[in-house]
């Protein structure tokens, strides 16, 4: 029987059924947005005490699984099953968790179940898609959501820059610029305010995971639609060098190519550059071989970019605001790898 048990988990764990570390269920509600709390930890789920329950914590686990906001938190016995046996974890939380996993266990124990703390939150929003319009690319514009095959525009009650920093990710442009009202005529919109009181932690993949007030449920104008910009999607390319693995560095930014200033580049750098163009190892270039790409024209986009080594772009690299720097082409970088 041990053989077998360990063959099981071997299999198990090959193919990917291996049990999570730590989660978060509602059980017997109408949908996976309500019932009663369970928590799986230490290798076991177990349902919730209700002593230190209150709506913050509620939340927490409306957030953890991505439903809407919390709307009621009501006894867990009211989704109690007669034939259940489980163990109760009773779980205090400061506040300061992401989830509920994280919270420090009470030493008193809670043993009845009449005692399940539960949860209803707002069912996640059927979103059909987001978008920036009236704007001067696809990265800039009126924030419009689709939903029940209409488009409309989303209020700027409580929207920031977290909720923005959200949208852009989710359209495949860089990070949040400025978000503001559309409070000029020619920026507002027509037809519903689908969204308001949208509250993200910025971490969500879409505007879909955040938090909102129900949709269509809100008292604003189009006077308050949200209007944001984006940075454009970041690229790189190396030019002049005869194939895409060397050759001078260029970013597009604005709708525009331009160079890297070499103040503070150095091996680490090289090296972000030739992984992110899957282009293997960076090579070790003479002083003043650097040159021999020729010199860019146009823009100049960064300065003083400093990498750790480890990143997977080099937008991810600290580096000055886009287009500040005290360069010339003169000092252009460029970069060899081994292709």
């Amino acid at each position: 029987m041990v053989l077998l048990f360990f063959w099981m988990l071997a299999i198990r764990t090959a193919f990917g059924f291996s049990d999570p570390l730590y989660g978060v269920r509602l059980v017997g509600g109408e949908n996976r947005c309500e019932g009663r709390v369970e928590l799986w930890k230490d290798g076991q789920w177990g349902t919730v005490c209700d002593d230190h329950w209150k709506k913050e914590i509620a939340t927490m686990v409306c957030q953890e699984l991505r439903c809407g906001p919390v709307m009621k938190t009501p006894a867990g016995r009211l989704y109690y099953q007669s034939c259940l046996v489980q163990h109760i974890w009773n779980p205090m939380c400061q506040g300061t968790e992401l989830t509920l996993a994280e919270c420090e266990e009470d030493v008193v124990d809670c043993d009845n179940h009449e005692e399940d703390a539960g949860a209803i939150c707002g069912v996640p929003l059927h979103l059909e898609g987001t978008r920036l319009v009236n704007g001067p690319g696809p990265c800039t514009g009126r924030v419009e959501v689709k939903y029940a095959g209409e488009w409309g525009t989303v209020c700027n009650e409580d929207w920031n820059l977290q909720d923005a920093k959200v949208l852009c990710h989710e359209l495949g442009c860089g990070r949040p610029l400025l978000t503001k009202g559309s409070c000029k005529k020619d920026q507002q919109g027509r037809g519903e305010i689908w969204l308001s009181q949208v509250k993200c932690r910025g971490s969500e993949a879409s505007l879909r995971d955040c938090p909102t007030a129900p949709v269509g449920e809100n008292n604003c104008t189009h006077y308050d639609d949200v209007w944001v910009q984006c940075e454009e999607p970041f690229a790189l390319r190396l030019v002049d060098g005869g194939d895409k693995c060397s050759g001078r560095v260029e970013v597009f930014h604005k709708g525009l190519w331009g160079s890297v200033c070499n103040d503070g580049w150095g091996e680490k750098e090289d090296q972000v550059v030739c992984q992110e163009m899957k282009c293997g190892k960076a090579l070790l270039q003479k002083s003043g071989t650097r040159k021999r790409f020729g010199l860019g024209k146009g823009q100049i986009w960064l300065d003083d970019v400093s990498c750790k080594g480890k990143e997977a772009s080099l937008k991810q690299c600290q580096h000055r605001l886009w287009g500040r720097h005290d360069c010339t082409h003169r000092e252009d970088v460029s970069v060899v790898c081994s292709g």
